[in-house]
């Protein structure tokens, strides 16, 4: 993406309307651009500001009587119609309701996002738990693909190297494999460090097969990595 319209992108990444792509070369111009962060910044103040609502003013109280004095003095040259005055609330309130239903898009919209960092965080404080576990196991994946860590509990989390961006409309999926039973255990679409969704028990194996976007309830194809606990 040439270098001036990525900065362009800042408003349509603060309401979540960015694919997978243009969102992760955004982020990676956004740690070493301190103009779009601020400008990011401000995007997001205002959307949390207006998250809240605004009430629209009423019409102005006199309004009514000059519509009607007028309509009154023009009354013979005039075809006779609702009185324009009626309209104004009506008016008033399509705004409104307009506005309100913007604004709840816009402020679902940043909740989302909110709710996806949290998320990510989160997902970040237990894989750092699980690999700093001084009692954790290191098991090795086939193929030089990275690393199964298993804590004392067994907790379990792959910090996987080696593999490109699953192919478009599919996703690496994770199974821990006992007595020849795979179980769900997370989906991924790139190389990184990701927390299972299952305990690994003493001698299972997890495996990652591609599989269609959204995962499936058994896998479809052979493992292109394993690791035995």
């Amino acid at each position: 993406m040439e270098a001036d319209a990525i900065h362009e992108l800042t408003p349509a990444y603060a309401l979540d309307a960015l694919d997978e792509r243009e969102e992760r070369e955004y982020e990676e111009h956004l740690a070493r651009c301190p103009n779009c962060r601020a400008e990011l910044a401000s995007f997001l103040e205002t959307a949390e500001s207006l998250a809240y609502g605004v009430e629209s003013p009423p019409p102005p109280p006199r309004l009514r009587d000059r519509i009607v004095e007028q309509a009154r003095a023009e009354r013979p040259n005039v075809v006779p119609l609702r009185p324009a005055w009626r309209s104004w609330p009506a008016a008033v309130a399509a705004v409104a309701a307009a506005a309100a239903i913007g604004l709840g898009i816009w402020a679902a919209t940043l909740s989302n996002r909110l709710d996806r960092e949290r998320s990510a965080r989160d997902q970040q404080e237990r894989i750092v738990s699980i690999v700093s576990d001084p009692a954790a196991r290191h098991f090795s994946l086939s193929g030089d693909h990275g690393t199964l860590v298993v804590s004392r509990t067994g907790a379990a989390a792959l910090l996987v190297s080696n593999l490109g961006h699953a192919p478009p409309g599919k996703t690496y999926e994770a199974w821990v494999i006992r007595n020849r039973l795979p179980r769900r255990a997370g989906t991924f679409t790139e190389a990184t460090a990701f927390r299972l969704t299952r305990p690994v028990p003493d001698h299972a194996v997890v495996a990652i097969t591609v599989e269609r976007r959204g995962g499936v309830n058994a896998p479809t194809g052979k493992p292109i990595t394993a690791a035995q606990a």
